[in-house]
Order: structure tokens, then C-alpha cells, then sequence
């Protein structure tokens, strides 16, 4: 690990975290000093998922919500995904926990479930994949 004065070094620059981390390369593993998406950057994505109010779009389906929010999404995980895109799955548990808000909203039988509405949610996943961008890009 690289070490600056006694700190691990690390800076932020457009929405990555540069800093020492393992990677594969083609004799094993090795220190490089790569980046991936940063927590200011994380916080900001889940404002922004907070701010949509899924839970409040009773009215809607799932497919309106899906056509709303995808492009976004999509945009979000094409940029920070493109070093490390393991640390995308915050974002893909952030929407899928507002998702099961939503269908509890959405449906009486739901309601006060949080276990039956995300068995209800992983159905509907196998059912249709490509409905949410982030179910088939992460």
C-alpha cells in the first residue's frame, strides 16, 4: 500500500477515488494506484434516488418508474462504472430497496411486508431482466 507521510494516500478528482488498491495482472496480484467511484460521489447518487420519492409514484407501474429513472441510471453506472464496477452495487441495492418501498405502497397485501415484497421484486427480476438498467448492467 502507498504510504504518504504516514497517511495512505488518496485524492479525489471528478467523482473517483484514486488510491492503492489490488489488481490481476498477468503474473497475479499487484499494488496499482487506481480509482473508482468516491463516497461524496455515492452520497450524491443516493440524494438524488431519495429525491425521486418511488415510494410516492403509487400511481405509476413499473415501467413508467423503469423509463424515468434508467437513463439516469444508465449514465451513472457508465461513468463510475468504468473502473471497478464492483463498487456500483451500492447503487443497485439503493434502487431495489426504494422498489420494495414502492410495491409495499402500491399493493395492500404488501403493505407492512418487506420480506414478501422483495420476493415479489426478485420474481418480477427473473421475469423481465432487462426492465431496470441496473439490474442487467451491474
Amino acid at each position: 500500500i502507498l504510504l504518504i507521510a504516514g497517511k495512505e494516500g488518496s485524492f479525489d478528482f471528478l467523482g473517483y477515488t484514486f488510491r492503492s488498491r489490488f489488481v490481476n495482472g498477468k503474473r497475479g496480484l499487484f499494488v496499482s494506484f487506481t480509482p473508482a467511484i468516491s463516497n461524496k460521489a455515492k452520497k450524491a447518487i443516493r440524494a438524488t434516488i431519495r429525491s425521486w420519492h418511488l415510494n410516492r409514484r403509487s400511481s405509476s407501474d413499473l415501467k413508467t418508474i423503469a423509463a424515468d429513472i434508467d437513463p439516469i441510471v444508465r449514465g451513472w453506472v457508465n461513468y463510475y462504472g468504468a473502473f471497478h464496477a464492483s463498487k456500483m452495487k451500492f447503487l443497485a441495492n439503493s434502487i431495489d430497496k426504494k422498489l420494495v418501498l414502492w410495491l409495499m405502497q402500491k399493493y395492500k397485501k404488501l403493505k407492512g411486508r418487506p420480506r414478501k415484497a422483495w420476493s415479489v421484486l426478485s420474481a418480477i427480476r427473473v421475469a423481465q431482466p432487462l426492465l431496470f438498467a441496473h439490474w442487467y448492467l451491474l
